[in-house]
């Protein structure tokens, strides 16, 4: 499964960003899928993840109220809202899919595209 990020950029603290997820595999729309977040010098972490109809989302408690996940399946794209942005948010953030649920993210490919860099300025 290819999935590309984009969308990422630079903006003030208390900013708003979309990111943007483009997949190019016929079985995203069967599939589970979310974001991750990779900081300098820190582990991936869990942001937020949409089951395959879109009905059932969770969030990092981090993000949670400030970020909102979406995913439009006719087009094969995902999306994260993010408001309220924080220095905190900055990061490389990654778009992927589990590979065999359509409910959570639990076990996602192993392989990861290049992210999009998220910058949040104080």
């Amino acid at each position: 499964v290819q999935m590309v990020e984009s969308g990422g950029g630079l903006v003030q603290a208390g900013g708003s960003l979309r990111i943007s997820c483009a997949a190019s595999d016929y079985s995203f729309s069967s599939y589970a899928v979310g974001w991750f977040r990779q900081a300098p010098g820190k582990e991936r972490d869990f942001v937020a993840s949409i089951s395959w109809s879109g009905d059932t989302t969770y969030y990092a408690d981090s993000v949670k109220g400030r970020f909102t996940i979406s995913r439009d399946n006719a087009k094969n794209m995902l999306y994260l809202q993010m408001n309220s942005l924080k220095p905190e948010d900055t990061a490389v953030y990654f778009c992927n899919q589990d590979r065999f649920s359509g409910v959570v993210v639990s076990q996602p490919y192993d392989s990861w595209g290049q992210g999009t860099q998220v910058t949040v300025s104080s």
